[in-house]
């Protein structure tokens, strides 16, 4: 490690490059396996965040969760569909060029998706072969989709969400013998950098700025990216991370909540996503919790669902799991402040009023608590931590609410199905035998699903359940195949995060994309890897696949989705996922933090090349 940060602190000096122009950030998906080969557009598994997605290569359109909003990149406008989704028309901006100086028009468009379909190997090979009829230009700037059936989203495909379909140089490629074992070496940028050198082992890769960076679509949205150089080195886990930044030798890292302590403690210059605490990034995509095997007794049972979640005191579980620094959320999907706005408000009314089969003092019970934010915002200034009063405030750092802390009324639950309790107060099935439940978990402990893991266990223990967690690396495979009881995978797909549209979390559930246990299901995110399936959400999911993404219709499609979810609790949300983001600003300052949340803050996202003409240089050498 000491050789590692030796040939980073060395590495201006020695490649001629001056640090204060250089903006160094870390690789999340970690040392680059094929370093030499920058062809992404193949099935073949390459390390897209070492710059390639953030700074290479410009989407059609780009997803932007904290703005909520889609970016029109290369297009200059979003799809244009006919009246019954049979064809999608594309328009570009004009006055886009390759890194070498050769406009970008809608022949590479045409060439770069009949090239994907001619090869098996080609991303997105399949889904352009089972959708599109036939792809063709009507002028320089105009491509027309001819679809084989009605497709709503097709344009979906090339919303670039940490992956997307993207465009390739038809003057490059077309004279490339065999597209899938082509290296791209040296690289043709789209984007506003090109590829400056690249460690062979795989460590780092250096970009250096276009002196045409008003050519691309980062420089005409948004204006010139002020760092001339961005490095990308892989530091590997946290604390090396702290070590890096803590010598000024990484301007933007990834960590633990443990190692961001370490690390504010260390350097007088490092901050996180808000400056106190809770620190952590809310616009993240990502929703934690845990799923149910609804195939497997006892949680095949919806009273069973409920009742594991009226045993949890969500405030309790997040300080267990990140110190209290997360917001929760009772909905599936996450709490970031535009899904507040497009579906937690509008569906507040309905979760205060919304009620379980049972009754408590005579009245039907009404599982939501609002005061559940008030309840965290309370555990923090316990904890010593200085928090607003402001209950809007409070409700975008720790979230609009969650279910009732009622081991009673979950009590009551299980006991009309037949469980009791032992002697010593431990849940037995109705069978008498001893009721287990065994927990599969990240192996990563810094992780957040391995963190609700945690949680949920002590939870359940405190409850009088005897529960176990088993840590794996095969995790996602074995949810997957159906080999478990609980998961603490994603309880629910990842929506955009940008916009409103929900079919990217309920679409794998719809009972076509059933398959029974020991097979592989569709995804090992949400209830579809716990087998549950339900005749109103086939429907819902039909009616979203015939509208308009954007539409007040599938707005409302979506609503009644969730409210399906919450009354079924086939999986549990708990909190968003907490990014964990160490900012230094010797260098460079006016990162996308809570105060100023221009664009996501994240280094190994493709919106990364929108955020670097915000970015300001301290003048410090």
């Amino acid at each position: 490690f000491v050789s590692v940060l030796l040939v980073v602190a060395g590495f201006s000096q020695v490649a001629g490059i001056p640090r204060e122009d250089t903006l160094i950030a870390n690789v999340l998906t970690g040392r680059v396996g094929s370093p030499g080969i920058f062809n992404i557009f193949t099935t073949s598994w390459r390390t897209p965040d070492q710059g390639i997605q953030q700074l290479m290569l410009e989407p059609l359109w780009t997803m932007e969760p904290t703005r909520g909003e889609v970016i029109n990149s290369l297009a200059v406008e979003g799809p244009i569909y006919n009246e019954d989704f049979t064809q999608m028309t594309v328009k570009l901006r004009k006055g886009c060029y390759w890194s070498d100086g050769v406009e970008i028009t809608a022949d590479d468009i045409v060439y770069a998706i009949e090239t994907a379909m001619k090869y098996q190997g080609m991303s997105y090979h399949d889904q352009f072969r089972l959708h599109i009829d036939k792809v063709y230009k009507t002028n320089d700037y105009t491509v027309v989709f001819e679809l084989k059936e009605p497709n709503a989203r097709f344009h979906t495909n090339f919303v670039d969400r940490w992956g997307a379909w993207r465009p390739f140089p038809k003057h490059i490629f077309e004279k490339v013998e065999d597209p899938l074992s082509f290296d791209f070496n040296p690289p043709i940028s789209s984007g506003p950098y090109v590829l400056k050198d690249y460690d062979a082992a795989g460590y780092w890769t250096l970009w250096e700025k276009r002196e045409d960076w008003d050519r691309t679509p980062t420089g005409m949205l948004f204006g010139e990216p002020k760092p001339k150089y961005v490095l990308f080195y892989y530091y590997g886990e946290a604390t090396n991370q702290v070590i890096a930044q803590a010598n000024h030798n990484l301007d933007m890292a990834d960590l633990t909540m443990e190692a961001f302590r370490a690390l504010i403690q260390r350097n007088p210059y490092s901050r996180g996503y808000r400056i106190e605490y809770p620190w952590v990034v809310n616009t993240d995509p990502c929703m934690t919790g845990v799923i149910f095997n609804t195939e497997v007794y006892p949680y095949n049972i919806k009273d069973v669902r409920w009742a594991l979640t009226l045993a949890i005191d969500i405030v309790d579980y997040i300080g267990i799991a990140f110190d209290g620094a997360a917001p929760m959320g009772a909905l599936h999907l996450p709490p970031m402040p535009v899904y507040q706005e497009w579906y937690y408000k509008p569906l507040e009314e309905w979760l205060k009023n919304f009620t379980l089969d049972i009754e408590v003092n005579g009245k039907p019970f009404k599982p939501y608590d609002p005061m559940a934010t008030l309840r965290a915002a309370q555990y923090a200034r316990e904890r010593g931590y200085e928090v607003p009063n402001d209950i809007e405030t409070l409700k975008e750092m720790f979230g609009p609410g969650w279910w009732k802390y009622a081991p009673d009324v979950a009590e009551q639950l299980l006991e009309r199905n037949g469980f009791t309790r032992d002697k010593n107060g431990k849940w037995l099935l109705p069978d008498g035998t001893p009721w287990k439940i065994n927990i599969i978990a990240n192996a990563n402990p810094s992780h957040p699903a391995h963190r609700n893991a945690l949680a949920v266990a002590q939870q359940w223990r405190n409850f009088g359940i005897d529960v176990s967690v088993t840590p794996s690396e095969q995790d996602a495979s074995i949810v997957a195949l159906g080999n478990f009881e609980v998961s603490a995978q994603w309880p629910a797909s990842e929506p955009w995060g940008g916009h409103p549209d929900l079919y990217r979390v309920f679409s794998s559930i719809h009972s076509k994309y059933y398959q029974p246990l020991g097979e592989n299901a569709i995804t090992n995110l949400g209830p579809a890897p716990g087998r549950w399936t339900d005749p109103r959400m086939d429907k819902v999911i039909e009616g979203m696949e015939k509208v308009d993404w954007g539409s007040e219709e599938n707005i409302q499609l979506g609503i009644e989705g969730l409210k399906i979810l919450v009354e079924e609790m086939p999986s549990v949300p708990t909190f968003g996922y907490p990014g964990v983001v160490g900012w230094d600003e010797y260098y460079w300052t006016n990162y996308p933090g809570a105060e100023n949340p221009y664009m996501i803050p994240y280094h190994h996202w493709p919106n990364f090349k929108y955020m670097l003409p915000f970015l300001e240089p301290t003048g410090r050498e």
